[in-house]
């Protein structure tokens, strides 16, 4: 097969247990493939390398000017946008495939839905799928967007929904879903704080009943097993969190000092 006026574009930092998996899921598939690194220091160069890779080093700008970087990089006409932990499967591969067949001169994209792999099975209901992603763009229309944890590529023009999962090993094990929970919610304080909102405690526990309720019971995240019950608990919990750090925020203060907290020195 003759390769698609594609590129991929991947960023990558110490991604060597991922790496592998991306890159030979889009084997032959396009002209060239970018990898944009901010400083691995593990076997991720060496992985590339094997795969013929353009590489390319840029320190670390933040998820989404990360990603506009990498997408600037490329030369192909159309950008497959891939995270280093995600997979095309056989039929993303294939959408791809017909989408230049038959959709690309009418479209400045295509979005595939994404199925995470956690706990031991993939994750096919609740919030976490379909979890559509645009990800296939014309490179001159297409730019990343998004709040800088939760980016995005956005094109002005047509996009074709296709059925093939594009697959995702985000969270290898609960305690890496748990390491996130702090790092999402620093930064949506710092949106709170730059729209100036104030904090809600109806809002601090309705939003987290709320997502239990659309991702458990809703979107039927019960037929996921204890994987599905698991997500949705601490979906809710991850809610809870972000809308407490506002209140956090606003009730800093020192601890007293020895002789408040006791009355008084002797």
């Amino acid at each position: 097969m003759n390769p698609l006026p594609l590129s991929v574009s991947v960023i990558t930092r110490n991604e060597a247990a991922n790496l592998e998996r991306c890159l030979a899921s889009v084997a032959g598939l396009a002209a060239e493939i970018v990898v944009l690194d901010s400083g691995s220091s593990d076997a991720t160069e060496e992985i590339a390398a094997r795969h013929g890779v353009r590489w390319q080093h840029q320190d670390w700008l933040g998820y989404r000017d990360q990603k506009q970087a990498a997408l600037e990089l490329c030369r192909q006409e159309w950008v497959l946008a891939l995270d280093a932990d995600e997979e095309v499967s056989s039929a993303m591969r294939q959408d791809i495939l017909a989408f230049f067949e038959n959709g690309a001169a009418d479209h400045d994209g295509a979005s595939f839905p994404r199925k995470v792999w956690f706990l031991g099975r993939w994750i096919t209901h609740g919030d976490w799928y379909p979890d559509r992603k645009l990800r296939l763009v014309r490179r001159e229309r297409a730019r990343w967007g998004g709040s800088i944890e939760h980016d995005k590529l956005e094109v002005p023009g047509a996009v074709r929904r296709c059925s093939g999962d594009l697959h995702h090993f985000s969270f290898p094990d609960m305690a890496r879903y748990v390491e996130k929970i702090n790092v999402f919610a620093g930064e949506y304080l710092k949106r709170q704080l730059e729209a100036g909102q104030r904090w809600s405690l109806a809002a601090n526990l309705f939003r987290p009943a709320w997502r239990f309720v659309r991702a458990y019971v809703l979107r039927c995240g019960f037929l996921d097993g204890f994987p599905g019950l698991w997500i949705a608990w601490s979906t809710a919990y991850q809610t809870f969190v972000r809308h407490s750090r506002l209140y956090e925020h606003g009730h800093r203060a020192l601890p007293p000092r020895v002789q408040d907290r006791e009355g008084g020195l002797p």
